[in-house]
């Protein structure tokens, strides 16, 4: 009895997301698109959804990005909580170093915005 009120639920949740997702009342954060990767330097396209959260990370390796679209986002400080509204410029350059903290942001724009990561290793 209780395996089949927890499939009921599990697929009642699927079903819920899967017409969410196809009404575009529900996005998910699209993975990076590598468009140059060799031993040295890894490339990549990133889109931020609207209302969609980047998760926080620690970085991996000392990263250049560039801002590719005007943007206005949410950053909430990881070890506060603060919340502090960041805009950028189609252009804008940033740099951050290996092992930094990448707080979690969130797109409050009304459309998506990319960002090209330069990842250096």
């Amino acid at each position: 009895m209780r395996k089949t009120i927890v499939l009921t639920a599990a697929i009642s949740s699927a079903l819920t997301v899967a017409a969410m997702w196809g009404l575009g009342l529900a996005q998910t954060p699209s993975a990076p698109t590598v468009k140059l990767q060799n031993k040295r330097v890894r490339v990549s396209e990133m889109v931020y959804a609207p209302g969609v959260p980047r998760e926080r990370h620690i970085r991996r390796t000392d990263q250049v990005i560039v801002f590719m679209d005007d943007c206005r986002y949410e950053r909430k400080d990881s070890a506060t909580g603060e919340k502090t509204i960041r805009e950028r410029k189609s252009g804008d350059v940033i740099w951050h170093d290996k092992g930094e903290d990448a707080p979690q942001l969130i797109n409050l724009g009304t459309k998506p915005y990319r960002t090209t990561l330069v990842e250096i290793e």
